[in-house]
C-alpha cells in the first residue's frame, strides 16, 4: 500500500490511499479543532459529517441506560468515525466523542464522502477492511470484558490510547476509565493503584503516565494485540510494541518534512 501524501495529514487510513484515491476526498475535507467530549456522531441521528482523526482518542459508546453508558469501540488516527455509513445505513444507535483530546481532524460531509466511495472500487475495499479491523477490536472487546479480570481490562484499554497518543501521557478521569471498562469506579480505583504498585503506570488526579509498557502488555495477556495485528495486516502501521521492531516510525508522523 502506498502512502502518497503523509505531509498532509497524520491519519494512517487516509496515508494508506493511493493518491487517485485521496485527490477523491482530500477537495471536500476541512481541518477542524477537535477538543475532549466533542460529539463526532450522535446515537439515532442522521449523519451529516465525517471525521478522520489527526490526534485525539474517540469511543463508540453504546447507552443502555443513562447511568450505564460502555465502550465498544476506539479509534484515533489510525481510522474514522461513522463505519455505518459503508454498511449501508445513515445512523448509528452508538455515539461517538473525543474521549482524549486535543488536536485536529479532517470532516467531510457525509454525501460527499459517499460520492467518493461509490467512484472508486479501491476506496471503498480500504475503508471496508478498516470496518473488518473494528469488528474484530469490537468482538475482542467482548472477550476480554468476559473473561479477564479488571487489572487486565485495565492495561489493555490504556495500551490502545497508548497506540494513538504522542508520548507517554493519557489525560482521563477514574469515572471515565470506568465507563470504558465496564468496571465500578472504586474497581477502577484499586486497578490502578495495583498498576502503580508494580510500576506501569503513574497515576495522578485527571492523567496517567505510562512507564513500563511491556509489563502493561504482560498484563494484558491476550486481550491486547488482535486487533492490531489485523489493522496492520489490512491497512498499515498501527502499535508501538510494532514501530519498536521495525524501521519506519509509527507513533510519530512528524517524521516527514515539513
Amino acid at each position: 500500500m502506498s502512502h502518497p501524501d503523509a505531509v498532509y495529514t497524520k491519519n494512517i487510513l487516509l496515508s494508506a490511499l493511493s493518491a487517485d484515491d485521496l485527490a477523491l476526498l482530500q477537495p471536500h475535507f476541512t481541518r477542524h479543532d477537535i477538543q475532549r467530549e466533542d460529539v463526532l456522531v450522535k446515537a439515532n441521528a442522521p449523519i451529516e459529517h465525517v471525521y478522520f482523526l489527526e490526534a485525539g482518542v474517540a469511543s463508540i459508546v453504546a447507552t443502555m441506560s443513562p447511568s450505564r453508558p460502555t465502550e465498544v469501540g476506539i479509534f484515533g488516527r489510525d481510522g474514522v468515525s461513522a463505519t455505518c455509513l459503508l454498511l449501508g445505513s445513515d445512523r448509528s444507535p452508538h455515539q461517538t466523542f473525543i474521549q482524549v483530546g486535543g488536536g485536529t481532524a479532517l470532516r467531510i460531509d457525509a454525501e460527499l464522502y459517499l460520492a467518493a466511495v461509490r467512484r472508486s472500487e479501491t476506496l471503498r475495499t480500504t475503508l471496508l477492511r478498516y470496518v473488518q479491523s473494528m469488528l474484530v477490536q469490537a468482538a475482542q472487546s467482548t472477550a476480554t470484558n468476559a473473561y479477564h479480570r479488571i487489572e487486565s481490562r485495565l492495561a489493555r484499554w490504556l495500551l490502545m490510547c497508548h497506540d494513538r497518543v504522542d508520548g507517554d501521557e493519557i489525560a482521563l478521569t477514574h469515572d471515565f476509565i470506568g465507563m470504558m471498562i465496564a468496571a465500578e469506579r472504586s474497581g477502577v480505583t484499586v486497578s490502578l493503584h495495583i498498576l502503580e504498585g508494580a510500576g506501569m503506570i503513574y497515576s495522578k488526579r485527571g492523567r496517567v503516565i505510562i512507564r513500563d509498557r511491556e509489563t502493561l502488555e504482560e498484563l494484558a495477556g491476550d486481550s491486547y494485540g488482535v486487533p492490531e495485528a489485523e489493522y496492520r495486516h489490512l491497512i498499515g502501521p498501527l502499535g508501538r510494541s510494532y514501530a519498536d521492531t521495525n524501521t519506519r516510525n509509527i507513533v510519530n508522523p512528524d517524521r516527514h518534512p515539513k
